[in-house]
């Protein structure tokens, strides 16, 4: 099956805004579901977690949110179940077709096999996934996918100004699309602002003419806090002072690499803004790389309810804000004038695509 994470096309049309990150209400775990009681109507919305789980954060929180968004401004029923393992993924899905979910929204790249099996086996059910594309999707199933190369150009850019020592660092989770597309643009940034600034701001974590770079090692590594840790030390170990951990719930021991660093070291955030969702952390967060999926996800879910269904993917871009570069916050200061007039230009470039993130 040939996979793809960015599909060449923006959805300009689509206006997002973004909503703030709610806390989840109590999930079941394993394979049964937890459904929602306060509703108005018959149609079900449903979603299964990777193993980060929805108190993660990132990317799972952020998703879920659109789901209890969907619940209460659509006044429908919503169930939910949390993953432990890769195994559990199939017999998630399966359990929320049981439930008689009218759609069911499955979250994270390495659930892209079970739930283009499921769309297949249930045609009646529709189907979409964050961080996941198909080449040819079946009718039913709904790719929500985001270049994040986009923001993450900006973040490298804005890091590579940021630096002291000459030297940023990024590493990730595992070695897949949804990962090193923020590093690859993080790269690129970088090379940009060197350019740009007759600079040399070296890139620790990685290669960019070897597709490859660190990542968490284990069978868990977006939940391995300890381990992001580790490749966060060693990266700072080798002079990097500003990181982008793309790692999910692991990124934490970024965050806590730099707050132990007594100001010498930043960490970025990525899929929401780390001063929201890591706000005991947001002193040490020059800004986050962020991805409006619960807003994909709450829009996904209305057009299931309302007959507008298709599978056609949604592609978020800095254009149609399903991308953003969070906001400075503490970090406001720091960042001068210049830079933040070049990231508008740059980001100005990058929606008239004269700036392109390969």
């Amino acid at each position: 099956m040939k996979k793809s994470l960015i599909i060449p096309a923006a959805l300009g049309a689509v206006a997002l805004t973004f909503a703030g990150c709610a806390t989840p209400p109590p999930v079941a775990t394993g394979s049964t579901p937890a459904t929602s009681s306060a509703t108005t109507s018959d149609f079900k919305a449903c979603m299964v977690s990777d193993l980060g789980g929805f108190d993660d954060k990132s990317f799972n929180q952020t998703s879920h949110d659109g789901l209890v968004k969907a619940g209460t401004e659509l006044g429908i029923q919503t169930a939910q179940v949390q993953s432990k393992a890769e195994a559990d993924y199939a017999q998630n899905i399966k359990s929320m077709v049981d439930a008689k979910c009218n759609v069911i929204i499955t979250v994270g790249f390495l659930l892209g096999d079970a739930t283009q099996a499921a769309a297949k086996q249930y045609p009646d059910v529709k189907f979409a996934i964050v961080d996941y594309a198909y080449e040819k999707p079946e009718s039913n199933l709904k790719g929500l996918v985001f270049n994040t190369g986009e923001p993450s150009f900006l973040a490298g850019y804005a890091a590579a100004s940021l630096s002291k020592t000459g030297k940023v660092g990024t590493f990730g989770g595992a070695k897949i699309p949804s990962v090193t597309a923020f590093m690859t643009g993080f790269a690129q940034g970088v090379a940009k602002y060197n350019k740009d600034k007759g600079k040399d701001i070296k890139v620790l974590g990685w290669d960019e003419a070897k597709k490859d770079g660190s990542f968490i090692p284990g069978q868990n590594p977006f939940q391995d806090v300890a381990g992001g840790k580790q490749v966060a030390n060693n990266l700072v170990s080798q002079g990097a002072d500003v990181l982008l951990p793309v790692a999910g719930s692991a990124g934490e021991g970024a965050l806590q690499v730099a707050q132990a660093s007594g100001g010498k070291v930043g960490s970025m955030w990525v899929d929401t803004d780390g001063c929201t969702s890591q706000a005991k952390y947001c002193a040490v967060i020059p800004t986050s790389v962020g991805k409006a999926m619960d807003v994909a996800v709450y829009q996904a879910i209305k057009d299931a309810k309302d007959g507008k269904f298709s599978n056609e993917p949604f592609v978020g871009t800095l254009a149609n804000a399903g991308v953003f570069l969070a906001p400075f916050h503490d970090w406001d200061s720091k960042v001068s004038a210049d830079t933040k007039s070049e990231l508008d230009k740059i980001k100005a470039d990058i929606v008239a695509g004269t700036i392109k993130i390969a």
